[in-house]
């Protein structure tokens, strides 16, 4: 019983680090394609570090993913 106690609270300590690999960054930010169009937005975006897919809300509320081989670069706040 002690043995899975233990192993309960280091999973609990360790386990969800993954969980941790998103940056969020306020928006309004602005997107820029490799096709050279460009995607604006008001809401914050983010980043999964581990992929570096971009996350972001369009003005009608519709979740969208950009793969890093799609978007040359981005920045927000300006």
């Amino acid at each position: 019983m002690r043995k899975y106690l233990m192993l309960t609270v280091v999973f609990g300590m360790f386990g969800c680090e993954g969980f941790n690999d998103v940056t969020e960054t306020s928006g309004p930010c602005t997107i820029l394609l490799v096709n050279g169009a460009s995607i604006s937005t008001q809401e914050t975006i983010k980043i999964m570090e581990s992929t570096n897919i971009i996350t972001y809300r369009d003005a009608d509320g519709k979740l969208w993913s950009i793969p890093p081989a799609e978007y040359s670069s981005y920045s927000c706040g300006l």
